[in-house]
């Protein structure tokens, strides 16, 4: 039994680090685009038999997902012993609910649509609702930023730490670390006239004269972490950080960002970078990843790395 590890165009660099972490060449991947956009990837060597990893993170645009599914389509036709996907950002994963009438829930949808082509198994990290586990019939391996973050929280020179949600969403998140590290917690509440635009936002919890970490597993527009971030300093705060796993950083959030009041947002790169800011700091999830591979193949453990849901 053999391992391929694959991936589509939209995570190359992350799937090049978790190969070589892992200790092998990445698999050999070609993709045919025809004059009017249509695409067909190709997997260039042999995975008959073979436990066959694909990395792709599922950020827009939709392309990405589709030359996942086809991907996994073309190495279960191959004959490929097992197909999994390594999802480092799972795209739609805000469309985990019915919340508001004729809708659509996209994360099942998507979940369906990845069953459909084949997958025996998902890797992915910090979904935005871990409920979406259950939408699909394979088993899930959800991991957590919190593995990394807490490494880096740990080197931070202040004792005087305090842990904030940027909404109500992430508290049950930030309340985790805060009983970790063993410190304080504030609440950011934030009420929405329509989406990616905050009316009103209060801090509930004491903030003043501490070093404020916010907390959070995505950071789309940066509206919600900005306007908490100076709100939080407005409040006393000394300083405000922020961990945020997936960089999506879309529309203002480069100046926003820069604009802020935020010391350093610090994210891993399950999304590459769109912009570039002397505030972000990237930290690799290739290491963990690869590990969680290795563990997988030799049927070990990987509870160690379920630091904080």
């Amino acid at each position: 039994m053999g391992v391929k590890i694959f991936t589509g165009r939209a995570s190359e660099k992350l799937a090049k680090n978790i190969a070589k972490q892992y200790g092998q060449e990445l698999g050999n991947v070609k993709v045919n685009v025809f004059s009017d956009g249509e695409f067909q990837p190709s997997l260039e060597e042999t995975v008959r038999g073979q436990d066959v990893f694909i990395v792709q993170s599922t950020m827009p645009p939709t392309e990405n997902l589709f030359e996942l599914l086809l991907l996994v389509d073309a190495a279960r036709r191959a004959s490929a012993r097992k197909i999994i996907a390594v999802m480092p950002y799972f795209g739609f994963a805000r469309q985990d609910r019915k919340d508001q009438p004729r809708v659509a829930i996209g994360a099942k949808l998507k979940a369906n649509m990845l069953m459909a082509a084949g997958v025996d198994r998902i890797m992915t990290m910090d979904f935005h609702a871990d409920q979406i586990q259950g939408f699909f019939e394979v088993p899930v391996d959800h991991l957590y930023a919190s593995t990394l973050f807490l490494k880096e929280i740990e080197k931070l020179p202040s004792e005087n730490i305090v842990i904030a949600a940027p909404d109500v969403g992430g508290a049950k998140r930030a309340n985790s670390y805060s009983k970790r590290l063993n410190c304080g917690l504030a609440l950011c509440h934030k009420h929405r006239k329509k989406p990616n635009e905050i009316a009103e936002m209060t801090v509930i919890g004491d903030v003043s004269g501490k070093d404020v970490l916010i907390i959070d597993d995505m950071c789309d527009t940066a509206g919600t972490l900005t306007k908490a971030a100076d709100l939080l300093m407005d409040k006393g705060a000394l300083s405000v950080r922020a961990f945020c796993t997936h960089a999506v950083l879309s529309g203002p959030a480069y100046d926003r960002i820069n604009a802020s009041q935020l010391t350093e947002l610090i994210v891993t790169d399950t999304i590459p970078l769109s912009g570039e800011s002397e505030k972000i700091r990237v930290i690799t999830v290739a290491d963990l990843f690869s590990d969680v591979i290795k563990k997988l193949i030799s049927n070990e453990s990987i509870s160690s790395h379920f630091v904080i849901s």
